[in-house]
């Protein structure tokens, strides 16, 4: 039997097997008026071709709890009730596949309003319909970026409600998985990172205050979030700093903590949070800090990184380095991975009847 393709099982949840689909932005919603931030047949098609595809878990794209929350004005959302029913669409087909449909909530931070990649780097104008960022602290992500407006308590709160709603709407949609996402630099990142926190107030300065606002969002979710489903949290393990930032001890010390809150995976990425680190990017990178954190926790993991063919894949669940495996660019290279994988360490997973003969 293949590691890969045994089963797993989160609470009352059993994943088909451990190849999982990471969130990645497609910034191809709608960009204005009511239909802002709705799916609309790209996302379906390209969710829908990982699913016919083999993979056990696809978690959607970063999906903003607010308009404000958004990377680019073209993420996907989940503020309102009209953002529901495209999204119910998606996970109404991964189901009928056999994979299990997740999706991942975040709010941007300070690195809110920014072009989409394939327009260049840096944040939208004002008149190309960009707004004011918000975060911990009035430190801009980097040069050419704008200086963030510092959130107050009043505003933390109401983002913390803006989670708690979201998670609602993606339970509503008919979501099985719900990930926050706490890497990357984005807003609950944010507040983790003293690089990025230099607040003196309750949500700054120590460990506990840094961390506050990631359990609280933790325990808002979970309010609305059904006891047998799972909840993932992505964290970047490192800011890639050697001080001043966020680091691995700091990682495994958080680790403890969302378990104790009620998180059941903790999906381990790196960076984000500094724009230019040096990064010692190559094939599965990061996976040594998802190992660090199954090995000194309780809490469950799965690696992301760089993680390209099959026999890498199968050793680090086989090692027991990760839980599972989460793949980004391989997915979007190759949506049939997962079958051509199960074929190659002659493993057992389903086939569409449609594609059987070529794989």
């Amino acid at each position: 039997m293949s590691a890969l393709f045994e089963p797993y099982t989160l609470r009352s949840l059993t994943i088909p097997n451990r190849v999982w689909m990471a969130p990645m932005c497609q910034y191809s919603a709608e960009v204005f008026g009511p239909n802002a931030g709705v799916a609309h047949d790209w996302h379906f098609a390209h969710y829908a071709a990982r699913a016919a595809g083999g993979t056990g878990l696809i978690l959607v794209e970063a999906t903003a709890v607010s308009p404000e929350g958004r990377i680019s004005p073209a993420d996907l959302g989940l503020w309102n009730d009209t953002q529901i029913k495209p999204l119910r669409r998606i996970a109404a087909f991964l189901k009928e596949r056999g994979t299990v449909p997740g999706i991942q909530l975040g709010h941007a931070g300070r690195k809110a309003s920014t072009r989409r990649p394939w327009e260049g780097r840096g944040p939208v104008a004002p008149e190309d319909h960009g707004w004011q960022p918000v975060a911990p602290s009035p430190v801009p992500f980097g040069e050419g970026y704008p200086v963030p407006t510092e959130l107050t308590t009043d505003g933390i709160k109401e983002i913390v409600g803006k989670f708690r709603a979201a998670a609602e709407r993606a339970l509503a949609a008919g979501f099985e998985v719900l990930e926050l996402h706490g890497a990357h630099g984005y807003l609950i990142g944010e507040f983790l990172s003293p690089h990025s926190n230099r607040r003196t107030d309750e949500y700054g300065g120590s460990f506990e205050n840094r961390t506050r606002l990631a359990l609280e969002v933790v325990d808002a979710v979970r309010e609305v979030w059904p006891g047998e489903l799972p909840l993932f949290f992505r964290i970047s393990a490192t800011d890639w700093l050697e001080e001043g930032g966020w680091g691995g001890d700091d990682t495994v010390r958080l680790a403890r903590l969302l378990k104790e809150h009620g998180v059941d995976l903790l999906d381990v990425s790196s960076g984000g949070n500094v724009k230019d680190a040096s990064i010692p990017v190559g094939p599965g990178y990061q996976v040594p800090f998802a190992a660090r954190v199954k090995a000194e926790t309780d809490l469950p993991v799965a690696a992301v990184g760089l993680i390209t063919d099959t026999a890498q894949a199968e050793k680090i669940v086989a090692n027991g380095e990760a839980d599972a495996v989460l793949l980004g660019r391989e997915l979007l290279r190759n949506p049939s991975w997962a079958l051509h994988a199960a074929r190659e360490l002659g493993a057992r997973t389903a086939t569409p009847d449609q594609y059987a003969w070529a794989i």
